[in-house]
């Protein structure tokens, strides 16, 4: 029965993931939206995350909520993502306490680690220049450091922080997605896709796992990235705590596309070092 089923509302219900969500896991749970546009197929509250009191209402006798809605079209606004980022996801986070939700699963990103790839061996991998790496390189796991390389990575960190502050103080679970690259043609585009490939449906698993773990897992980071050869974040801990073993494979796919530095430095950035520089 639809009763039975655990209710989540989704924000950001009409991007590739919000969808992705419940396009694959309404049979398991009721699900809601949250949301700037309509999205006819669930019930949707129309509303800007950043307005408090607008959102409100969605949250009432839901049980977990699954943070999708962002700010993606610059990932250096400081203006839009501290709006939709950072107070935005406060008042996810503060909707969720004031109406009993039981677990926030939070969209957080990749991109609060691509900072390392000013070192080696990371950008070599994301530039394609795979000639110039050394086997077997350090995998970075959810414990490292934070080291984002855009606003929009540093807020996801705030958030991510946020999180963990709501699950200590107020006993909430927060389990933080550092997502992949999902992408919409379901495949890698370019040669800087194929450390950090997200395939669709191994993010859809790695939602229902985090929305269907055991209610004591109060506080969690998870590295979200399909079973890539050229990955350099480790992705053993969710299948640890999860079980979730991902599928798909990047380097599966060919890209008419040569790499570069190009796609791993932003603007007037420099690297700061040499190509292929092993250090002592």
């Amino acid at each position: 029965m639809a009763d039975d089923k655990p209710r989540v509302l989704i924000t950001g219900a009409s991007g590739l993931i919000g969808g992705l969500t419940w396009r694959n896991l309404g049979h398991k749970y009721e699900l809601s939206g949250l949301n700037r546009r309509a999205v006819p197929e669930i019930p949707t509250t129309q509303a800007d995350i950043s307005d408090f009191d607008a959102i409100l209402p969605a949250f009432k006798g839901i049980d977990m909520v699954v943070h999708m809605a962002n700010y993606t079209s610059d990932a250096y606004s400081w203006d839009k993502h501290l709006e939709i980022g950072i107070i935005g996801t406060r008042n996810v986070y503060e909707a969720s306490r004031l109406s009993g939700v039981k677990r926030v699963v939070l969209g957080s990103t990749g991109d609060t680690t691509t900072g390392y790839e000013m070192d080696y061996p990371y950008g070599e991998l994301a530039a394609g220049d795979y000639d110039k790496v050394q086997k077997p390189w350090r995998m970075l796991t959810h414990t490292d450091p934070t080291r984002p390389k855009s606003v929009y990575g540093a807020c996801k960190v705030f958030c991510e922080a946020l999180g963990h502050f709501y699950s200590d103080r107020y006993d909430m679970s927060v389990l933080c997605i550092r997502l992949g690259a999902v992408l919409a043609e379901n495949r890698p585009r370019l040669k800087r896709h194929y450390p950090g490939w997200l395939e669709q449906q191994d993010c859809v698993d790695m939602i229902d796992r985090c929305l269907s773990a055991p209610e004591s897992l109060k506080w969690d980071v998870f590295n979200a990235i399909s079973d890539n050869k050229y990955r350099w974040r480790d992705i053993s801990h969710a299948e640890e705590v999860l079980g979730w073993k991902p599928r798909g494979h990047a380097d599966d796919y060919d890209v008419d596309d040569p790499g570069g530095w190009h796609q791993v430095l932003d603007g007037e950035q420099k690297l700061g070092r040499e190509i292929g520089h092993r250090p002592l």
